[in-house]
C-alpha cells in the first residue's frame, strides 16, 4: 500500500516513511529558501532546522506579495498607466496563489519531518474547496488570505471559525 500525502505535497518529495523521504524533503527544501542557505551545513544536517528557516522564509514571502499587492496602487499608480498597473496586481495575485502553496508544502513537510502521519479527510477526496481556490481547513481564499462567508444582504464578512454551527436535522 502507498503512504498516503495530503493535497498539497510537493512534486518529488517521496512519502514520509520512505526511504528517500527526508533526503527529497530536504532537496526540495533547499530549493525554496535562498541559494545561499546551502553553505551552512548544518541545515543539511538538521531537515527540522532547515524546514523552520523555511517555514518563516515562506510566510515572509507571502506577507511580502500580500503588503506589495496592498501598496501597490499608492507606490506605481502615477508611474504607470492604468493597463500596466492592472497587469501588476494580476502578477501579485498570481505569485501570491504560488507562493501561499509553497508556505502550506513546507508546513506540510515540516510537519512530516516531525513524524506526523496524514490520514485520508472528507476533504481531500471531494476536493471542491480546492477547486474553488479556498483553503479546505478554513475556507480562506490563498491570494488574499480573507476568509468567511458573506451575511446575505449585509455585506460583513463573517470568519469561517464565527460561523454558528448547523443541527442535523
Amino acid at each position: 500500500m502507498a503512504a498516503y500525502v495530503p493535497p498539497g505535497w510537493p512534486a518529488g518529495v517521496h512519502p514520509p516513511g520512505s526511504e528517500d523521504f527526508e533526503r527529497t524533503a530536504v532537496a526540495w527544501l533547499l530549493d525554496v529558501v535562498p541559494a545561499d542557505y546551502r553553505l551552512y551545513g548544518v541545515l543539511r544536517r538538521y531537515p527540522l532546522a532547515l524546514a523552520a528557516m523555511a517555514t518563516h522564509h515562506a510566510n515572509a514571502c507571502v506577507a511580502g506579495a500580500r503588503e506589495g499587492y496592498r501598496t501597490a496602487r499608492t507606490e506605481l499608480g502615477d508611474a504607470l498607466p492604468a493597463h500596466g498597473l492592472d497587469s501588476v496586481l494580476a502578477a501579485y495575485r498570481a505569485e501570491g496563489r504560488r507562493l501561499v502553496a509553497i508556505a502550506r508544502a513546507v508546513d506540510l513537510v515540516t510537519r512530516a519531518l516531525r513524524g506526523e502521519e496524514f490520514t485520508p479527510q472528507l476533504a481531500d477526496a471531494t476536493g471542491q474547496d480546492q477547486a474553488n481556490g479556498k483553503d479546505q481547513a478554513n475556507g480562506k481564499d490563498p491570494a488574499n488570505g480573507k476568509g468567511g462567508k458573506q451575511k446575505r444582504g449585509k455585506g460583513v464578512t463573517v470568519p469561517a471559525d464565527d460561523q454558528p454551527a448547523r443541527r442535523a436535522s
